[in-house]
């Protein structure tokens, strides 16, 4: 196995997460652009440490969400990162947030304990739509009458949401406490509201380091799902 001096890593691995067309983890670097070299764990991870420390105060820097590391710029400069996208920030139904977060919060959870929460049927293009985003999944099934499904998110709900794990999520206090104030200013809601920045969605072959502003998931009362809900 080749030897790499330290300077010659870390421009690497710089250049390897620059290169992805998605995070890429610890594990990932090892068994490929690393896998013929002479690295330890111990000194990749003090290369990645160090390459975190070096894009701090720049407009790009590099995070660590669940699947790995990525590129991507800060977030106090997504108003005017945004103008470089013409398309139109997704839209989603407060019904639709709103299931999102009690997955994201009570994980796992049946569709029904969801409607017992909400007070209202749980709509199937909901369900649909989130699935086929990838931010939720079925894992199981819960040993009750009917056997129903249990949801949980997934590591591309994480991802969208610059989160590394769950642990990232703010504490239930905060995520009350942040929807209450939103709505006592009369601005745009956003009961998902686990982060203040999104990172935008990538095209295929694009570096990961668009982010978009708190705008970009937006409430769209008028986006009425396939099945209208009812009250229970």
């Amino acid at each position: 196995m080749a030897k790499i001096s330290r300077a010659q890593l870390k421009q690497l691995v710089e250049a390897s997460i620059f290169v992805a067309d998605q995070a890429i983890s610890f594990e990932q670097l090892q068994l490929t652009v690393l896998e013929d070299l002479v690295v330890s764990k111990k000194m990749l991870k003090e290369v990645l440490a160090e390459l975190t420390l070096d894009y701090q105060a720049r407009g790009i820097q590099l995070v660590e969400v669940a699947s790995g590391y990525r590129f991507q710029s800060m977030d106090s400069l997504s108003p005017w990162l945004s103008k470089l996208w013409h398309e139109q920030a997704p839209r989603y139904s407060r019904a639709m947030l709103e299931t999102l977060s009690l997955i994201a919060y009570r994980q796992p959870i049946t569709r029904g304990e969801i409607e017992d929460v909400r007070g209202v049927s749980v709509s199937s293009h909901i369900m649909k739509t989130l699935s086929e985003r990838g931010w939720i999944k079925v894992i199981g099934h819960k040993e009750v009458p009917g056997r129903p499904s249990l949801y949980a998110t997934t590591k591309e709900f994480l991802d969208y949401f610059s989160l590394k794990s769950l642990a990232d999520l703010p504490s239930a206090e905060a995520f009350l406490a942040s929807d209450e104030s939103d709505l006592a200013s009369q601005k745009d809601v956003n009961p998902l509201n686990i982060l203040s920045q999104e990172p935008a969605m990538q095209s295929e072959g694009e570096l990961q380091s668009k982010s978009v502003n708190t705008n970009d998931v937006v409430l769209d009362e008028s986006n009425v799902p396939d099945e209208p809900e009812q009250i229970h």
